[in-house]
């Protein structure tokens, strides 16, 4: 039986997208599946009173300049030089979300998600406007018609609701998040203790 662990993520997270990049790599070296599970990260930081390192620790500059760098530094260790900081950051990715989750129910969510993440950290789109959600989605193949019709049902958006509700129930409070059971991992750096509790 395969070994599973949750990823919890949100494409507005540049940390999650440089997950989604050595996610393959992973879990092929560790044998196990990563399980996506969508969430919207506004509405996660806000149940939690989490705000982002750069207000947090807006009067500690060398504070900051240390987390760019350690974000450089992961971006050379895995040779990830598609990324780009998008100039429309931060969105709001709540159309973007339901379409991960309308994805999922057409059973085309790891492309769509690949498609979303190029788009938001390599292409630097605005995928807080929708009809550039559209038009990325059509762009990368898919049935962007469709998607964004089922992004708008209600038991769509009530799933996207409800991940986030679960995730802060379970500890969550930001972007990338793992699972592994009931153990909690937060942050791209804990990537080797996923790996070991997964073993």
């Amino acid at each position: 039986m395969t070994k599973t662990f949750e990823f919890i993520f949100d494409i507005a997270g540049p940390n999650g997208y440089l997950v989604h990049r050595v996610m393959p790599e992973f879990c092929a070296r560790t044998g196990a599946e990563a399980v996506y599970v969508p969430v919207l990260l506004g509405g996660l930081m806000k149940a939690t009173g989490n705000r982002p390192p750069w207000m947090v620790y807006a009067d500690v500059p060398a504070k900051v300049a240390y987390d760019q760098l350690e974000f450089q530094r992961f971006i050379a260790a895995n040779q990830l030089s598609n990324f780009k900081m998008n100039p429309h950051f931060p969105p709001n990715s709540l159309a973007a979300m339901r379409v991960v989750v309308a994805a999922g129910r057409l059973g085309v969510q790891p492309a769509v998600i690949e498609t979303l993440m190029t788009a938001m950290w390599e292409a630097a789109e605005n995928l807080s406007d929708r009809t550039v959600v559209h038009a990325v989605l059509a762009k990368g193949g898919h049935d962007a018609d469709a998607l964004m019709a089922t992004a708008e049902q209600d038991d769509v958006k009530a799933e996207l609701v409800s991940n986030t509700e679960r995730a802060v129930a379970r500890g969550a409070f930001g972007i990338p998040t793992f699972f592994v059971g009931d153990d909690m991992f937060f942050g791209k750096e804990r990537l080797p203790q996923v790996a070991e509790a997964l073993t």
